[in-house]
């Protein structure tokens, strides 16, 4: 990447004026930056180490996000992702629009924002589907892995590919983040993901330059709670507030309209390789939508113990070799992150057919794009408990 020109600098730097949008206070924290690089070299380090692959199908090379890091079978090395549940919607209270200016707290420090921003740079392609969301004026982003199962041409996932088309969001690189493309947009506001493989974080003071810049941890919220702090960081409260509206009916809709199969389910992410599994927990996001439509989750017995993440995690428990069928009690099998062939698999394994599940036929996908919820995948998996226990 090359620096930017002191040019380049001045012309940005007065664009930001122009628009009066200011930057204050923002310290940088050298604590927070080594995390940070410790993270991402523990990341990349996953997949360099062969760690199994889960039922995403996608190159790691080309999909190197954090949150799907779940959906290669492998253990994201972020804070558990706890999104979606009934708790947590009512957690995620919405405010009352604010006056402007507004100064935000960030792992960065406090920004002041002196108007609501018109032009916003996400290079983060996970927050990027919540600010559409919220209908917030995300013009750029920062992309994965083109065409694969889980992103379109473009490197936009695939939940919400047809919304960035719609508008007209320019992807600005894919996966190794890039300040010159970042500048040319003329952003008013750039959000950067604190961690994960989607965190433009090594590029924070370049990019401060150009505009006023947040940091925003996606790691330990829920998508709820995401909608809510970009609505007040935008000045898009009441459609946050929309957008979790909406989806609580929905969840409720399908609640009334579906008959739970044979009960505890197994949920889970399959490795590709076949060798293990992450089981979500009730921690999980996944796990909490699952209970709040009525499902009930298996848990595997005191005597089988599956790995966590550097025992930060409380949301996946990771069950391989012996533990894996062991740990596996379920009536049902509900499969994350997955395909029609995932399923097949699942079926053809050879340590896991005389589970009652799969010699039942009782395993069902939930699709590739649920390796972690936003609006969009979480809408996505509603659909798909609709279509495979609609009541008859």
């Amino acid at each position: 990447m090359k620096p930017q020109s002191s040019v380049t600098r001045l012309m940005f730097a007065a664009g930001a004026l122009a628009l009066g949008v200011m930057l204050s206070g923002c310290d940088q924290s050298s604590d927070d930056a080594k995390s940070a690089s410790q993270h991402d070299a523990a990341a990349h380090q996953n997949a360099a180490d062969g760690a199994p692959h889960g039922a995403g199908h996608s190159d790691p090379a080309q999909a190197d996000t954090g949150h799907q890091d779940t959906a290669r079978g492998e253990q994201p090395q972020h804070s558990a992702p706890g999104e979606t549940s009934g708790s947590d919607r009512q957690n995620a209270v919405v405010s009352e629009p604010q006056s402007w200016p507004r100064t935000l707290q960030t792992p960065k420090g406090a920004v002041t924002l002196q108007q609501a921003p018109k032009r916003i740079v996400s290079t983060s392609v996970t927050l990027t589907g919540t600010l559409l969301a919220i209908n917030a004026p995300v013009i750029g982003s920062g992309a994965t892995g083109r065409n694969s199962t889980v992103a379109d041409e473009q490197g936009f996932f695939t939940q919400w590919s047809a919304v960035a088309k719609e508008r007209q969001l320019k992807p600005l690189y894919v996966t190794e983040p890039n300040a010159e493309a970042i500048a040319a947009e003329a952003p008013d506001l750039i959000i950067i993901a604190a961690t994960g493989g989607d965190s433009a974080i090594k590029l924070y003071d370049q990019l401060s330059t150009i505009a006023p810049t947040l940091v925003i941890d996606y790691g330990n919220k829920s998508w709820q709670q995401l909608a809510v702090q970009l609505g007040d960081i935008t000045g898009h409260e009441n459609e946050a507030k929309a957008v979790i509206d909406r989806f609580e009916q929905r969840v409720q809709q399908v609640k009334q309209e579906i008959t739970l199969p044979p009960q505890p389910v197994s949920a889970l992410v399959y490795y590709e390789d076949g060798r293990g599994v992450n089981l979500w927990t009730p921690e999980s996001a996944q796990g909490k939508l699952l209970t709040e439509l009525g499902f009930s989750l298996a848990m595997p017995p005191a005597d089988v113990h599956g790995g966590t993440s550097m025992g930060k995690r409380n949301d996946i428990i990771q069950l391989t070799g012996e533990n894996m069928a062991a740990g596996l009690t379920g009536k049902t099998m509900i499969l994350f992150s997955s395909d029609d062939e995932t399923v097949q698999k699942v079926e053809a394994n050879q340590f896991l057919v005389h589970l009652e599940p799969v010699s039942a036929k009782r395993v069902y996908s939930m699709g590739p794009d649920t390796f972690r919820l936003d609006y969009y995948s979480a809408s996505n998996m509603l659909n798909s408990i609709e279509r495979d226990f609609k009541a008859q």
